[in-house]
């Protein structure tokens, strides 16, 4: 079974220096409809104005990933880190029992544009941590390469959740398939470019959510379509 979430019914939220886009409920936005999918409770695709940012804010117990598409992110947080994630780029933050953290655009010219994704941790109270690695596009063209996984194999983020991230760059007419263990389900998001996603045709913005099936098949429509697959319990 798939259930498409089409990119123009998201929720929104702008605010002159940001424009945000809401797969899930977050914030003001609220629709009992769409309150996560398994341990995934955020994806927000964000477009943050140069010189211009989140202010310092709290979190807790949440696994939060970003995925930088365009522009550069600056991060500090209460934990001593300090780093800029651009394309490429894969950060975790485990908030645990307690974080605090802003993120900034630091080009004075340019918009940054990313996702963050936030998963629920499979434990309360985990000490908080951080982690970052960069995953050049050769290693994702024309192929799921795994980003993010609880046992960090393979060179990925580890998280504290069951569950996985692949990302991949496709052509059009590339095509893959992902198989799906029993009593597993899968999240598919478009970042830019249009798939279709077991035959359901999806552009830049929309997801899919997947259930009751053997395998995730992605066939790409555009040149440079990226996406992201969760494999999650």
């Amino acid at each position: 079974m798939i259930t498409v979430r089409p990119a123009e019914e998201r929720g929104q939220a702008r605010l002159g220096w940001l424009d945000s886009r809401h797969s899930f409920s977050f914030g003001h936005y609220y629709d009992p409809k769409h309150m996560g999918f398994g341990p995934l409770r955020v994806i927000n695709e964000d477009r943050v104005e140069p010189s211009a940012g989140f202010d310092t804010h709290g979190h807790r117990d949440m696994e939060i990933i970003s995925y930088v598409l365009e522009g550069a992110l600056e991060h500090k947080d209460s934990i001593g880190t300090g780093s800029v994630i651009r394309p490429g780029d894969v950060q975790r933050m485990s908030a645990g029992t307690g974080v605090r953290h802003s993120e900034f655009n630091p080009s004075d010219k340019e918009k940054v544009h990313f996702l963050q994704i936030w998963l629920l941790p499979e434990r309360e109270g985990i000490a908080p941590s951080y982690e970052q690695k960069r995953f050049p596009a050769s290693e994702k063209q024309g192929k799921l390469r795994l980003i993010v996984a609880p046992d960090g194999r393979d060179g990925a983020v580890a998280i504290h959740q069951d569950a996985e991230i692949y990302a991949s760059v496709l052509k059009e007419g590339d095509a893959l398939t992902h198989p799906l263990k029993a009593g597993r389900k899968s999240w598919v998001q478009v970042a830019r470019g249009s798939l279709d996603v077991n035959g359901q045709w999806l552009r830049a913005g929309a997801g899919a959510a997947i259930a009751d099936v053997s395998a995730v098949t992605l066939t790409a429509h555009d040149n440079d379509t990226e996406v992201l697959l969760f494999d999650l319990p």
